[in-house]
């Protein structure tokens, strides 16, 4: 190995290894080693900047400044006091349908704010019908996160994987060109959620009804210092209640809608439309460029460009290659197919372990090496990657809505493993069927 390796290899193992740590806001530890990197001399200061302007980060703050737009505009709240009478009217069934929808949403606009929103609702509905809180929590939650797997933007993982993929040669992925298998995994696993997770969650949690109560509280303020809070940001700017603005409403809804409907149909790359929406609603006044900044969520945005910083320092130094030599020498006799199941399979348990921005990093070399090594389309393997970096349930803090739900459900963590494991076996196989079908190799 040369020295350039070496560095880069113990800047890895540092990084996961502050990862799994989980001390340290995981921002900051993807930002530490791309300053280490840089100052090894180990990448340029062009490649850095490169980085932090990869059109996934531009796509991402443009996303959520519309995002938030639409929050500061009372929309969403309205949406979510529409449903809740709906609810009120059809009883239990009416829970699933506003879980139903939040996952839904999440194919468009972030977790966060759907989570912060739909929570409490689904609490004190459940409460006002004599149910329990905790057999609809984890299940919004897992839900929100399934839906976010539906669309090229429903999370910042499937736009990274698709960066990283269009630098290794591959052509860019349209907005809905995942939904397919999105749909298949969100369909199979709301199903089972809807089936089992309340025989598997008890009614009364571990904690008394005063400490939950805290913890609702706090929940909507709560920033986790570590994976979930370097993943998704702080709930707390959109906790607070937002009184309905019609016709900032209709404009931020509009312009989001225009957004998506050129980037679907390729008049302009989704950065481009993203940006220029964003910068549209400031022009209106519909949002200020102060709150504009708020709604940044810069702490996801450094992240993901301290990640792409160490996964250029991967390509560059021949790193990633090599390694994926060793790992597809390993699977000479095997079959496409298996070698897809089982990157899916590794690409899950890092998932459980890391933030999912690490995984799409130094998965996705893997997965267009792989491909080519087998001589089939990286499509599939791509996707696997994607879908098993995002749907990942066995923990409570992979995700920040896991974390406000955990906190307001009482929850303990074995909760989240007898429901999560089952889940990710079930959607591991449903994703491998649908990739199959829709992206053959």
């Amino acid at each position: 190995m040369s020295s350039d390796q070496v560095v880069t290899l113990i800047v890895l193992v540092a990084v996961v290894g502050a990862l799994i740590w989980d001390k340290v806001r995981s921002d900051v530890v993807a930002l530490t080693g791309a300053a280490v990197l840089l100052v090894g001399g180990i990448v340029r200061p062009s490649e850095v900047q490169s980085a932090f302007a990869s059109p996934a980060i531009i796509t991402l703050a443009s996303l959520f400044v519309i995002a938030y737009a639409m929050e500061l505009s009372g929309l969403l709240d309205e949406a979510i006091d529409r449903v809740v009478r709906l609810c009120r009217r059809i009883g239990a069934g009416g829970l699933w349908v506003l879980i139903g929808i939040s996952g839904a949403a999440s194919a468009f606009l972030n977790n966060t704010p759907i989570v912060v929103l739909a929570a409490p609702v689904v609490r004190d509905v459940a409460r006002s019908l004599n149910r329990s809180p905790r057999c609809y929590l984890i299940p919004l939650s897992y839900t929100v996160v399934l839906g976010g797997c539906c669309t090229l933007i429903g999370t910042s993982t499937n736009l990274l994987v698709n960066d990283m993929a269009a630098v290794a040669g591959q052509p860019r992925f349209g907005i809905f060109e995942i939904t397919p298998v999105g749909l298949a995994v969100s369909l199979v696993g709301g199903l089972y959620l809807m089936l089992f997770s309340s025989r598997l969650i008890s009614p009364v949690g571990g904690k008394d009804l005063d400490s939950v109560e805290e913890a609702t509280n706090a929940a909507e303020h709560f920033y986790e210092p570590g994976l979930a809070g370097g993943l998704v940001g702080s709930a707390q700017p959109f906790a607070k209640r937002d009184t309905l603005r019609p016709l900032a409403a209709f404009l931020s809804s509009t312009v989001f809608v225009v957004v998506v409907a050129l980037a679907a149909f390729d008049v302009a790359d989704i950065a481009a439309c993203a940006f220029a929406g964003a910068i549209l609603l400031i022009l209106m006044r519909v949002i200020t460029a102060d709150e504009a900044y708020n709604g940044l969520r810069a702490d996801v945005l450094m992240l993901i460009a301290g990640m792409v910083v160490l996964g250029i320092a991967l390509e560059e130094t021949g790193l990633a290659s090599d390694a994926t030599e060793a790992l597809i020498g390993s699977m000479h006799n095997m079959s496409p197919l298996l070698a897809l199941v089982i990157l899916y399979g590794v690409t899950l348990v890092a998932t459980e372990i890391l933030s999912n921005a690490t995984v799409a990093v130094l998965f996705t070399p893997v997965a267009v090496s792989m491909a080519e090594a087998f001589g089939a389309n990286p499509r599939p393997f791509l996707v696997a990657v994607m879908i098993a970096a995002s749907a990942a349930f066995a923990t409570p803090f992979g995700y920040q809505t896991n974390v406000i739900v955990y906190q307001m459900g009482g929850y303990n963590y074995l909760d989240f493993v007898k429901i999560g494991i089952p889940l990710n076996l079930i959607t591991w196989a449903a994703a491998i069927v649908a990739i199959q079908f829709y992206f053959p190799f």
